[in-house]
């Protein structure tokens, strides 16, 4: 009982605290009208919405933020200074003016706040005298090195290369599937036998041909 006397307690003062604020609103205010103030945020080039950005009072701590299509709706007084802000975006300012309706309506077109970092230049040694030292350190390469650089040409090296080359991720998807095709063939049926196929013979003909 005596932690929900507490809760109740502390809600009560709670909403005290908040009507006292409420009324200390108006009664500075009592003069302005209250105006629903609503539109769209959106960017400059493409009038796009943006998602998330802030429309705020900063002297009256009311604000809100925009959906997904950037639109917003809150209330706000005539001559409220309202801030709209979000990142990547400059920070606007406008002030509600003096109207006999009370709505306000108007789209926001907010411009990219693009940041230009100086220019950064990356070299491969650390200061101008290790790179001219690594230049002048530098071998031309000879006869021979060129030689052993075409070596590698050879077609018999490199049919020695490819043959012994281990097979790719294409080549071992393709083994995988084709080894998972004949078990599922094993399993619901014989194998062929390919001697019987004509298409077999056929294959081994033109095998026959090409080695000599």
């Amino acid at each position: 009982m005596g932690i929900i006397r507490d809760i109740l307690i502390f809600t009560f003062v709670g909403i005290l605290f908040q009507l006292f604020s409420v009324e200390s609103v108006l009664a500075q205010d009592e003069h302005k009208d209250v105006i629903q103030f609503s539109g769209v945020v959106a960017t400059q080039d493409t009038a796009s919405g943006i998602l998330g950005a802030h429309i705020y009072v900063p002297k009256g701590g009311r604000g809100t933020t925009t959906n997904y299509y950037g639109y917003f709706s809150f209330p706000v007084l005539e001559g409220d200074s309202i801030v709209i802000s979000v990142v990547g975006f400059q920070k606007r300012s406008i002030i509600i003016p003096d109207l006999d309706e009370d709505s306000y309506t108007m789209i926001i077109a907010m411009a990219e706040d693009t940041t230009y970092l100086p220019e950064l230049e990356i070299l491969p040694f650390p200061t101008e005298e290790m790179f001219k030292e690594a230049v002048l350190a530098y071998r031309l390469p000879n006869q021979d090195d060129l030689n052993n650089m075409y070596s590698n040409l050879d077609p018999v090296t490199l049919a020695e290369m490819a043959r012994i080359m281990p097979m790719d991720g294409s080549m071992n998807h393709r083994y995988f599937t084709q080894q998972q095709a004949i078990y599922l063939h094993d399993a619901y049926g014989p194998r062929p036998n390919p001697l019987l196929n004509p298409f077999a013979w056929a294959d081994f003909f033109k095998s026959l041909k090409k080695k000599k």
